[in-house]
């Protein structure tokens, strides 16, 4: 038997999920003050670890720094090279709180960085230091949902070592709050149409300047309210949406541009990880063959 993957309820965890997003999202803003730039904003997002979520390593002045949310402990951490630490609890705490609490202790640590205070890829967005609505931490939905993504970052990377052409770390997206895998054909990409609230067009533009096929799990949201798999591919060839996708539980979600698996499906199933990869390899192939990518040198 495969190792028990954890139910997810986005009624259950919608508030304290977008909570989680808000504080990620100033943590991401955070590694973007401070790093140079990279190709597809690779440089910003979140890792996975076994206690949560980290930066890795961030390098100001004389030292380097990371930040970390345990999600065991239920803390978020700063440390330094210079053996530095500080940390906070999570439990209480308002997106206003959590904004001030980190800088307070960045500033204590002499590491004086300054973010744009409002939000990303939201509808409404709320500046940070006046956010007082967001203030969810439930413990028991925040253990479900770190040890999805560790099971699932083990099927992803299962997935991403059968593909040897460009693609990206298994990384975490705090603007869209997802878990995000990307393949490259090689190819140009005609130009993104942008459009993202609060994100300038030349960052859309940047990520997807290259054809690409991306996979992700996502917690979900007002267009689709349950936890998901998703995948799409940029741009998206002809006869893509009427795609025979597989495992049966999968779809096309016509406003969302993406092929859909519920989580549910594979947290249910006998072997969730053969579901989750059927869903990955299904959506792949479809994509791959429509756009003629040149899967010999692509794939081993």
């Amino acid at each position: 038997m495969e190792h028990q993957w954890p139910l997810l309820s986005y009624e259950k965890g919608k508030s304290t999920y977008e909570t989680l997003q808000l504080w990620s999202q100033i943590v991401g803003k955070i590694k973007l003050a401070v790093l140079p730039w990279v190709n597809h904003s690779w440089h910003i997002t979140l890792h996975i670890t076994v206690t949560g979520l980290t930066t890795q390593s961030m390098r100001f002045d004389d030292r380097d720094f990371q930040i970390d949310f345990d999600f065991i402990a239920h803390l978020l951490k700063i440390t330094t090279s210079k053996g530095e630490y500080r940390q906070f609890d999570l439990h209480g705490i308002s997106v206003a709180d959590f904004y001030n609490k980190i800088f307070a202790l960045l500033n204590e640590l002499k590491i004086n960085v300054v973010i744009n205070p409002m939000p990303v890829e939201l509808a409404h967005p709320i500046p940070f230091e006046l956010d007082t609505i967001h203030a969810s931490y439930k413990d028991e939905e925040v253990t479900a949902f770190h040890q999805a993504l560790l099971n699932i970052q083990s099927v992803f990377m299962k997935f991403r070592a059968e593909f040897k052409g460009k693609c990206s770390p298994i990384h975490f997206f705090w603007g869209s709050f997802d878990l995000a895998l990307s393949l490259f054909s090689g190819a140009e990409a005609p130009k993104h149409p942008g459009g993202v609230p609060g994100m300038p067009n030349w960052v859309a533009e940047d990520a997807y300047c290259k054809e690409v096929s991306s996979f992700g799990f996502w917690t979900g949201g007002e267009d689709l309210k349950e936890a998901v798999f998703y995948c799409y591919l940029y741009p998206e060839p002809e006869g893509y949406k009427s795609g025979k996708i597989k495992p049966s539980e999968a779809y096309y979600h016509h406003k969302l541009g993406e092929f859909i698996l519920p989580y549910s499906a594979v947290q249910q199933a006998v072997n969730p990880g053969d579901k989750l990869l059927e869903f990955l390899r299904s959506a792949y192939s479809i994509g791959a063959d429509l756009a003629k990518w040149d899967r010999s040198k692509l794939e081993y």
